[in-house]
């Protein structure tokens, strides 16, 4: 059965807009089902600044119970403004993307400092605060203080390409600057915070990318794409990238009854200021063997005797999948040197629950604790 691509559907007048009927539909039907979310508790803009940073790029069921923990050991912002970054990157330790907790550590310091530890509530202020961009920016302006900006998620963007039919393709400039105008033509004069969080709800719990349940939908009378039963190939997406798999040699090295630990330097690219063991892609024609003896020497400055072969670790990152082969070893000389970390400590296998690490290389812990190492002083 062919599928039908749906007719062009570029507006000549503006964006697709609609009446106050649509607004008061909306927000009924969220007053009835919405979910009981922790940071839906209160106005409290801190609260919901935390939230949406987590939120980004993360499912609501994996973000609650890191909230929660999160909200405990920093509960106010002039919590989180005074604790070192060690332990803000703990706290997030597997939510991924830790750029994000070093954007919020780092705002939280500006608003301390320069804001009496008081939000912002002017879009310029907050908008030059490290991590705040478009979507966060109307996030907490409209649901903390009810100011009338939108706040476009993927789910609201699903959610209004359906309603207006919209054929082209997400991510590109057009489309971007569509759902801008659009979400904000669409929004109330008052309620906007809720209008907002209805709108993202309806594309979470009912408008879903898959098998949407257009039965259930409180504004189907409004939809476009229900209406010409196209649905199902809205929103057009972007042709994805083809995943590129890397493979990497690990190496958990001892001495003295400890193990070393590298920690990434500030500024790298991925899993920065974390702790890891020490591991790098393998060369072409490079076997696991050469590989962490090339890491151990080019890049640590050690010489180590190879020890057992511990197991591999898959993980993806974007469009990467990773393998990671990891092996033991034992430091038998050298001068310990860092050529692309930060820092380096040996360690008490029992230190390192203490220490924030990706969830990568805090499998590989736990692959350590099935093997566990006998470590000779």
């Amino acid at each position: 059965m062919s599928r039908r691509r749906p007719r062009r559907n570029v507006p000549s007048d503006g964006p697709f807009t609609v009446d106050r009927r649509f607004q008061s539909t909306l927000c009924t039907w969220f007053r009835r089902v919405r979910r009981p979310l922790p940071w839906r508790q209160s106005r409290d803009p801190y609260r919901i600044w935390v939230s949406e940073v987590m939120l980004q790029q993360t499912q609501v069921a994996t973000v609650i119970p890191y909230f929660q923990r999160f909200l405990q050991t920093f509960p106010t912002l002039a919590d989180l403004a005074a604790a070192p970054e060690e332990e803000v990157l703990r706290q997030w330790e597997g939510l991924g993307y830790y750029r994000r907790a070093r954007s919020l550590h780092r705002a939280a310091k500006i608003i301390a400092a320069e804001y009496n530890g008081e939000m912002p509530r002017e879009a310029e202020a907050l908008a030059r605060l490290p991590g705040i961009g478009r979507y966060t920016l109307g996030a907490i302006l409209s649901q903390a203080f009810d100011q009338r900006y939108p706040a476009v998620d993927a789910n609201a963007a699903r959610v209004l390409c359906r309603l207006a039919a919209w054929d082209q393709p997400l991510g590109t400039s057009a489309t971007q600057s569509w759902l801008q105008a659009t979400a904000e033509a669409v929004l109330p004069a008052q309620g906007v915070g809720e209008f907002n969080q209805a709108l993202m709800e309806l594309g979470s719990l009912v408008c879903k990318p898959r098998n949407p349940e257009c039965l259930l939908c409180p504004v189907r009378k409004w939809c476009q794409a229900a209406r010409r039963g196209i649905q199902e190939q809205l929103p057009i997406k972007a042709r994805q990238k083809q995943p590129c798999t890397i493979v990497e040699a690990g190496v958990i090295i001892r001495h003295r009854r400890r193990l070393l630990l590298v920690k990434r330097c500030a500024d790298a690219a991925r899993w920065a200021s974390l702790w890891e063991f020490p591991h790098s892609p393998l060369q072409d024609h490079e076997d696991l063997p050469t590989a962490v003896r090339h890491l151990a020497g080019n890049d640590l400055g050690l010489n180590i005797e190879l020890g057992r072969f511990l197991g591999v670790i898959a993980y993806g990152v974007t469009r990467f999948r990773y393998q990671l082969h990891v092996v033991e070893a034992r430091r038998i000389c050298g001068r310990l040197r860092l050529r692309n970390h930060e820092e380096a400590r040996w360690t008490k296998p029992d230190e390192l629950a203490n220490l924030p690490m990706p969830s990568p290389q805090r499998r590989v812990v736990r692959l350590l604790g099935a093997q566990p190492l006998k470590c000779r002083s």
